[in-house]
C-alpha cells in the first residue's frame, strides 16, 4: 500500500525518536543500518523529512538527527503525505485509473473497506505511538535475527 520511500520514512522516524529519548542524535549510516535500508536511499528520505521540517539535523560531533522539545506528535499521515502525497489513500486497489463508486473495479467494495480503515489509522498513529510500543517490547523496528 505504501511506497518504500514512506516505508524507510516511518522507520527512520521511528528509530530516530527512540534514540532521541535516551539522549542519542543518529547519523544516517546508523538510521539505514538499523531500518534494513540502503544507506544513499536514507540519506535521501531524511534529507527530505528535514526539508520539511518532521526533523531536524545537526552537522559535526554531536550533531545528527533528532526531533525538537516542543513539537507535537508526528502523525503517519504527514509522513506519508510528504513522501508520497494523498494518492494511497484515494487509488484503485487494481491499480485502474478511473475506479469510482459509480464505475468500480471488481475490488471497489472490498479494497474502499481496507483503503478506509488505513487512511484512519495513519490519522491516528503517531511516530512517538509507534516508538513507545518498541520501547515497551509489545513491537519489533528490524529482523530479530539478522
Amino acid at each position: 500500500m505504501l511506497t518504500k520511500s514512506s516505508e524507510y520514512a516511518i522507520r527512520a522516524l521511528i528509530y530516530v525518536q527512540i534514540r532521541n529519548w535516551e539522549q542519542k542524535r543518529p547519523g544516517v549510516g546508523e538510521i539505514a543500518n538499523e531500518i534494513e535500508a540502503p544507506e544513499a536511499f536514507s540519506a535521501k528520505i531524511l534529507q527530505t523529512l528535514t526539508r520539511h521540517k518532521l526533523l531536524e539535523s545537526m552537522k559535526g560531533r554531536g550533531g545528527g538527527f533528532f526531533f525538537s522539545e516542543n513539537e507535537e506528535p508526528l502523525t503517519l499521515y504527514k509522513v506519508i503525505h510528504v513522501m508520497e502525497g494523498d494518492a494511497c489513500f484515494h487509488k484503485c486497489g487494481i491499480g485502474l485509473k478511473n475506479c469510482t463508486d459509480k464505475n468500480p473495479c471488481p475490488l471497489h467494495e472490498q479494497y474502499k473497506v481496507v483503503r478506509d480503515e488505513f487512511y484512519s489509522i495513519v490519522k491516528k498513529e503517531t511516530v512517538q505511538s509507534l516508538a513507545k510500543r518498541i520501547i515497551e517490547g509489545d513491537a519489533v523496528l528490524n529482523r530479530l535475527i539478522k
